[in-house]
């Protein structure tokens, strides 16, 4: 590919989505973008780039940045996180927001779907414990296309069994030939709208737990930052954010601490931090 085109796509992955691309991701560029120019009867890069320069076409662009930045998800990925939710972020906040009875998650980049439904699915298996409650999850991505992937919830065989435990796919699924379709009760918890990390979140409004897992590594520092610092001013006080486990905001922004003892999770810091979870989760921790 010649270094103009291959800059004129990395100009504008970043500016759409604050994509990092580096040189050697040319392979990346090739096997993702080939299928987009096939898509508008391109033959090649070459010409998908032409076309960029010569027709500023929206659904073009989008389709571009939306197969650049569509990523793979799984159930429970890396379960870890789901633990902590379970065995420390939940008790924490059924205790903090007792009186309001409400809780606001967030899943950012949430792909075709499988982080927050396995949040659902954890919600779902502990309602004797929420009875009068009301708990929000909010899925977003900027990709269109997934977003409506996950609103159906139709999984093939692999994606059911990476990370799903097989009770849960007995209980809560239903095979469709081929396919297996997730309970109507379990994606009605979920609701889904396109956005972009690089706006302000401001318009979803106020959350609890916010998980922006394995979203930051694409980035660079300024736009981590600028991301890490837009999230802070929607997540409460006592709030906590799901980073991915090769995620860090050391060196990146002072508006987050790691939980003590605990890997991936942050809470505020500021006025309007509480600290309240770190004892229990270093309790939890040793128990």
């Amino acid at each position: 590919m010649r270094f103009d085109n291959f800059d004129m796509f990395r100009t504008l992955l970043k500016q759409r989505s604050g994509l990092e691309l580096s040189q050697d991701k040319v392979y990346l560029l090739e096997s993702r973008l080939m299928p987009v120019a096939r898509k508008w009867n391109l033959r090649g890069l070459e010409e998908l780039a032409s076309t960029i320069r010569t027709k500023r076409d929206e659904q073009l662009l989008q389709d571009i940045t939306e197969a650049m930045t569509t990523n793979e998800s799984s159930f429970f990925r890396d379960s870890n996180p789901f633990d902590q939710f379970r065995k420390i972020v939940l008790p924490h906040l059924l205790e903090r927001r007792a009186t309001t009875r409400r809780i606001r998650i967030w899943c950012a980049a949430a792909s075709s779907g499988q982080e927050p439904y396995s949040l659902a699915i954890i919600l779902k298996e502990e309602a004797a414990r929420l009875p009068g409650w009301r708990v929000d999850i909010i899925g977003t991505d900027l990709s269109t296309e997934v977003l409506e992937k996950a609103r159906q919830g139709v999984y093939t065989q692999f994606e059911v069994q990476r990370g799903l435990p097989v009770s849960y796919l007995v209980k809560y699924f239903k095979q469709i030939d081929d396919k297996w379709e997730l309970d109507l009760e379990i994606r009605r918890m979920v609701e889904y709208q396109e956005f972009n990390l690089l706006n302000d979140p401001a318009p979803l409004g106020r959350f609890d737990v916010i998980f922006c897992r394995n979203v930051l590594i694409y980035f660079d520092q300024d736009t981590k930052g600028e991301v890490l610092g837009r999230i802070a001013k929607q997540i409460s006080g006592d709030g906590i954010l799901y980073l991915g486990g090769a995620e860090t905001v050391l060196g990146i922004t002072d508006k987050f601490r790691r939980i003590e003892g605990q890997r991936g999770i942050y809470q505020p810091t500021g006025d309007d931090a509480d600290g309240a979870i770190a004892g229990g989760a270093k309790r939890a921790a040793v128990g």
